[in-house]
């Protein structure tokens, strides 16, 4: 396991997109974090086991294990549960509204909803905000 620097909360990035991965990593790292990414929701389980992240900056559609499914099983990990997801997708309700998303990804396996929910493309001072709010 790669060490933390002392004090800097480590992000994982979770997304198929590279140039999405890319972008909030770069964004993340300018602005004082530690990153990891993943592809998708099988190699990001992995790296929340492995790395001991302390937020998750997640999509929602992903090859091999959506981010649905990843949401899902991580709040279902006692020992993983509390950690703070944000959603960052495409994939939003009828004129971008996100609030039936949020109620869907929490009813299967009654999961808490998301600590917060961004919609792509994301604002880059709200995402900032959210991130330092969540992790303060």
């Amino acid at each position: 396991m790669i060490q933390s620097q002392p004090g800097k909360k480590k992000i994982l990035v979770l997304d198929d997109e590279p140039h999405v991965v890319t972008y909030l990593q770069t964004l993340l790292q300018d602005n004082g974090y530690e990153t990891v990414s993943a592809s998708n929701g099988k190699e990001g389980m992995e790296k929340v086991r492995s790395e001991e992240v302390d937020l998750v900056c997640l999509d929602i559609s992903m090859p091999e294990e959506s981010g649905v499914r990843f949401y899902r099983n991580l709040k279902d990990d006692s020992r993983r549960s509390a950690t703070p997801v944000v959603i960052i997708t495409a994939v939003t309700g009828y004129g971008g509204d996100s609030e039936p998303f949020k109620q869907f990804i929490s009813t299967r396996k009654q999961v808490p909803p998301p600590e917060a929910f961004l919609s792509k493309p994301i604002d880059k001072q709200e995402f900032l905000d959210t991130i330092a709010r969540l992790l303060s």
